[in-house]
């Protein structure tokens, strides 16, 4: 394993945006505590044997553990601390090997999905940035061909599908995870053309496929019948956020701000949405805990933390005011003595899960950190 001066020199070398997205201005100590405290008290959910958080929690699922590691590994980043590495190694190790209800992946956080595959993958492209360890690279690697399988050469002439044991569905979040992880990979691995070729052909289907409505706000995924049309379906905070990130990616491998043109316009529909803001605080548009569990409790921190890559890559960064007044308000309403945080920003505190937490953690290194 490399060490962390070296790899901090390479990381600079080979991909520049992991240490140049810095926000205009440094935080406050006060600030750096407040999202040290939500991740602290994230990792009061863990647990070391499994590698999970909060795994007897019927409100948590796996998908989830994997964005907390995701989160986890860009706070330690973004944060420079290392004081649960061994933790994220932890669940690395542990839970790359093959799923219990689907042995068929084989492992390495190939699952059933397309899409839970894409947020593991994710986090170890993160995980590769913490430590230089191509370990982690070399698993991103295996899961993009993993995703690459799944492109649908028959129907809605192409795009990812989201369920592989049923070969089914062309949903919005397997797309864009797919984007974004395909464009990382680019930006990670010097001389690449495979990656960044990949990134192309999922944009421009994604693109040209009816998702992005005309609000600019995404929708859940096409129709399953002949015509593959916008099926309608919910405008999800996560939709909106995890294409901000695959733009990103995609406007620094090719130095092309177009992307970032219409990263914008998609950020700007979802901060001027009655939907999905309320009083200036983004919303899901699932109404309590109860009736998002156990995916949408998430969803608002994805979103949150596509925004501030996006916004910190903007010279005039049009996006900092709305994310910090949502941490205050999250802080302030949302949180309780433990410093754990519950559904809706706005509050009061209801419960915590890892999907609420983990949000939270997203929410604050995007407002505190970038």
């Amino acid at each position: 394993m490399l060490t962390s001066t070296y790899w901090a020199i390479c990381c600079l070398l080979i991909y520049p945006t992991a240490f140049a997205e810095a926000a205009p201005r440094d935080p406050s100590p006060s600030e750096v505590d407040m999202a040290r405290a939500a991740v602290d008290s994230m990792m009061a959910l863990y647990d070391n044997a499994t590698g999970l958080w909060d795994p007897d929690n019927p409100g948590g699922s796996w998908w989830q553990s994997g964005v907390a590691l995701w989160a986890l590994s860009e706070y330690m980043v973004k944060s420079g601390s290392r004081d649960y590495l061994a933790q994220a190694q932890n669940t690395v190790d542990i839970q790359r090997a093959p799923l219990e209800w689907w042995p068929e992946g084989g492992g390495d956080f190939r699952a059933d999905s397309t899409d839970d595959t894409g947020w593991w993958a994710l986090a170890m492209t993160s995980m590769y940035q913490l430590t230089g360890d191509d370990e982690y690279l070399d698993i991103a690697k295996e899961d993009e061909a993993y995703m690459t399988n799944y492109w649908n050469t028959t129907t809605c002439g192409g795009g990812l599908i989201w369920n592989i044991p049923n070969r089914t569905y062309h949903n919005a979040i397997s797309n864009e995870l797919y984007l974004e992880l395909t464009a990382t990979l680019h930006n990670l691995i010097p001389d690449d053309t495979l990656y960044l070729n990949h990134s192309l052909m999922e944009w421009e289907w994604f693109n040209n496929s009816g998702m992005i409505n005309s609000q600019n706000l995404i929708n859940d995924g096409l129709t399953d019948d002949a015509t593959c049309i916008n099926n309608g379906a919910t405008t999800w905070t996560y939709n909106q956020g995890v294409i901000l990130g695959g733009l990103v990616e995609l406007s620094i491998a090719l130095d092309d701000s177009s992307f970032l043109e219409t990263a914008r316009q998609i950020a700007d529909a979802v901060v001027s949405s009655m939907d999905l803001v309320q009083d200036g605080t983004i919303t899901e548009p699932c109404a309590s805990e109860e009736e998002c569990e156990p995916n949408g409790t998430a969803f608002k921190g994805i979103f949150m933390r596509g925004l501030g890559k996006l916004d910190a890559v903007l010279s005039d960064h049009p996006y900092q005011g709305f994310i910090r007044d949502n941490a205050q308000t999250a802080y302030e309403n949302a949180r309780n003595a433990s410093d754990f945080y519950g559904f809706r920003w706005q509050g009061p505190f209801d419960n915590v899960t890892i999907g609420t937490q983990e949000s939270a953690v997203q929410l604050l290194t995007a407002a505190y950190l970038q």
